[in-house]
């Protein structure tokens, strides 16, 4: 499917003195400075610098602290579900946030 030049988007240039006027419209902006420039490129910078110190702190510490935290507790969960259903044992843990607190020391431990 070829486009011709009737069916273009692109409209021809005007001839009439209305185009100049246009084209005759100062480059250069009245109200910006190169500071105000050298300031946003400075914001910029830092914010992007920002960003990758977050990210690099999400997948270096807290994703891999999280993973094993929960990795932990699920394979607890599954083998006390394993145990209970091989033997006649019930398993009863007495204190769930002393429970949950050891688990988090055990994940920091090797950090």
């Amino acid at each position: 499917m070829s486009m011709t030049n009737s069916a273009s988007f692109i409209e021809p240039p005007a001839s009439s003195s209305d185009g100049d006027e246009i084209d005759s419209l100062p480059s250069s902006s009245t109200n910006s400075s190169a500071d105000d420039d050298e300031y946003v490129s400075d914001a910029e910078r830092e914010w992007r610098e920002s960003l990758q110190q977050i990210e690099l702190l999400l997948t270096m510490i807290v994703v891999p602290y999280l993973g094993k935290y929960f990795g932990r507790r699920c394979a607890y969960w599954g083998w006390a579900k394993y145990m209970e259903w091989k033997y006649p044992v019930e398993i009863v843990v007495t204190s769930p946030k002393l429970f949950r607190a050891a688990g988090a020391i055990e994940a920091a431990a090797s950090l």
